[in-house]
């Protein structure tokens, strides 16, 4: 188990909460914060919607926080009680523990959260390093997963992206900005405020945050095989940092229910999903139900 400080300095993680601060006060729709104890610490979580429906759970990629679901939590908060969550050893506000991923602490972690909730089962939403977490998760404990939404997952057909991106990384502030370009690639003028907020936040986390470097552990084509919820797989066909192509054949093998699409042109970052995921979520509440 790792305790450690995630950020460079106490002025980089004051910069980035200070930042993320302002978009939860711009938040678009009515939700309540809280903090829900583990064994590996606190966890900061977001939550909206009616608390009688359907419980959908958000895990957000390394290196961001679970402001990064503003418009998702938007788009299916009518429907769904929705929780984004802070993962721990991350850059928003839970603890700076990070397990590591070969072990089940991480399953584990996410498993208490979801009792804190009182969450017996959920629809889980993972981008990047938490579409890995839910997958682990998922093939842990499947008696708590209605149905899983992964989009560009790790764990699957990763890429080491750390032999070119740690040399940028150490070079500052352009060395960062290319690091994210190169991931998600060049990044539109914002046309609101709150995608000026996020775009602020990013590169504050990318500038001040220590990066996760352990390469996360490849979940099994017998783990795979085994899931028997309703999968819906989203990938970036110019993704940098896994082989799209490489994942999509993995799961058509092995689990022929998921719902498997390659967005041509796009990298890690597919952009708002919001519909998409609806959709899925739409027909998986059907099954679950």
């Amino acid at each position: 188990m790792k305790t450690l400080t995630v950020y460079k300095s106490e002025r980089a993680a004051h910069r980035a909460h200070e930042l993320y601060r302002d978009i939860l006060r711009a938040w678009p729709i009515a939700y309540q914060e809280r903090f829900v104890s583990t064994r590996l610490g606190d966890t900061f979580v977001i939550e909206s919607g009616p608390e009688s429906a359907p419980a959908v759970v958000l895990l957000h990629g390394t290196m961001a926080t679970a402001a990064m679901w503003r418009e998702e939590v938007a788009a299916l908060a009518n429907d769904y009680r929705v929780f984004a969550v802070d993962i721990i050893g991350d850059a928003g506000f839970s603890a700076p523990v990070r397990p590591h991923t070969g072990t089940d602490e991480h399953a584990r972690w996410l498993q208490e959260v979801l009792e804190a909730l009182g969450l017996h089962r959920a629809h889980l939403v993972g981008l990047s390093f938490g579409g890995w977490l839910a997958l682990d998760f998922a093939a842990r404990f499947p008696e708590h997963v209605d149905s899983l939404t992964l989009i560009t997952p790790g764990g699957i057909a990763d890429k080491n992206i750390l032999v070119w991106a740690l040399p940028l990384l150490l070079l500052g502030p352009w060395g960062s900005k290319k690091v994210q370009e190169r991931i998600v690639g060049r990044v539109p003028p914002p046309e609101a405020e709150y995608q000026a907020q996020l775009a602020a936040l990013s590169a504050a986390i990318f500038e001040g945050m220590r990066p996760r470097t352990e390469r996360l552990r490849t979940i099994s084509d017998d783990e795979l095989a085994a899931l028997a919820m309703p999968v819906l797989v989203l990938l970036g066909a110019d993704d940098v940092t896994m082989d799209a192509s490489a994942i999509e054949r993995r799961f058509k093998r092995s689990v022929p229910q998921a719902e498997v699409k390659v967005l041509p042109g796009k990298r890690h970052f597919l952009g708002n999903q919001s519909e998409a995921i609806k959709d899925f979520l739409r027909q998986a509440s059907q099954v679950a139900a």
